[in-house]
């Protein structure tokens, strides 16, 4: 049976562990089993404990102190350290046959867009213990209010699609936190990125900002929206975690990772429930 994963990437402070522990407790009231693997070698756990925990390998905490490390060297070292010792990785998420395992991952960006530290391990999932990946990557939603910042992410999550090569779900979090700024229908153009957004004036009066509006920059705009727009595999999907009784964002994000993961088509068939006959005269009734 081909094992589940969802890797959460993305830039530090976008929200995903908070978007994992939404992922875990949603799963967990519709009546599956999910687990949070942490590759973050300085997180915490929040709101659900970490199944595995690369921690109980190696910390980056450890590692600063022992090697006199700065904190990015540090991070480097300790995926090092676990590519030298995968046979812990597969002892640990090995045992997982039929659930969803949500990988942590570092906001250090630099380990999915040019190190390919993160591409080795992915292939050794996929090669060695079986698994079907899909990559979520975050971008926070307060970027849509700077345009330049904005295109500037799409093009790091453009950078982790093509050096992880696995099917990936761009996400915009945070959505709930610029409700008030940007309407639906405005939205609606960042989550599937318009080129004309950057030569647009983006506050709709004389007001631009400098990035949009300084002539040695605007040839250099139009270059990058029509890469963004030729590539054309980067979208996104709204998330809002700020209530958990709206589940809405979290569903819509599942059923791709499911879709893309063939989630369903790895389950075993599950035998009919045999009624007694009493209980099929109630039915009848």
């Amino acid at each position: 049976m081909s094992r589940v994963g969802i890797l959460a990437l993305g830039p530090a402070g976008v929200g995903k562990s908070t978007f994992c522990n939404s992922m875990i407790a949603y799963m967990q009231s519709i009546g599956r089993r999910a687990h949070i693997v942490n590759l973050d070698p300085a997180a915490e756990p929040t709101e659900f404990e970490f199944t595995v925990d690369i921690r109980d390998l190696i910390s980056l905490q450890d590692v600063q102190e022992e090697l006199n490390l700065g904190p990015n060297g540090a991070l480097v070292y300790c995926f090092e350290f676990l590519l030298n010792n995968l046979d812990w990785l597969d002892e640990e998420v090995g045992q997982y046959e039929d659930e969803y395992l949500i990988f942590d991952c570092p906001g250090q960006i630099e380990l999915y867009n040019h190190i390919p530290v993160l591409p080795t391990i992915i292939k050794h999932l996929q090669l060695q213990l079986n698994f079907s990946l899909c990559a979520t990557y975050l971008l926070e939603a307060s970027f849509v209010t700077d345009r330049s910042k904005f295109f500037s992410g799409t093009l790091s999550a453009m950078s982790a699609m093509i050096l992880l090569e696995l099917p990936h779900i761009n996400i915009l979090s945070k959505c709930d936190l610029i409700k008030d700024q940007v309407s639906k229908r405005e939205l609606k153009r960042f989550l599937n990125p318009d080129p004309l957004l950057l030569s647009e004036n983006p506050t709709g009066g004389n007001k631009a900002d400098f990035i949009s509006t300084n002539p040695k920059f605007q040839r250099l705009n139009k270059a990058i929206a029509r890469l963004v727009d030729d590539f054309g595999m980067v979208q996104f999907l709204p998330l809002d975690c700020s209530d958990r009784d709206k589940t809405d964002s979290i569903k819509t994000i599942l059923s791709h990772a499911d879709d893309v993961t063939q989630w369903a088509e790895s389950q075993e068939p599950k035998e009919p429930k045999e009624f007694e006959e009493e209980e099929l005269e109630e039915l009848g009734d």
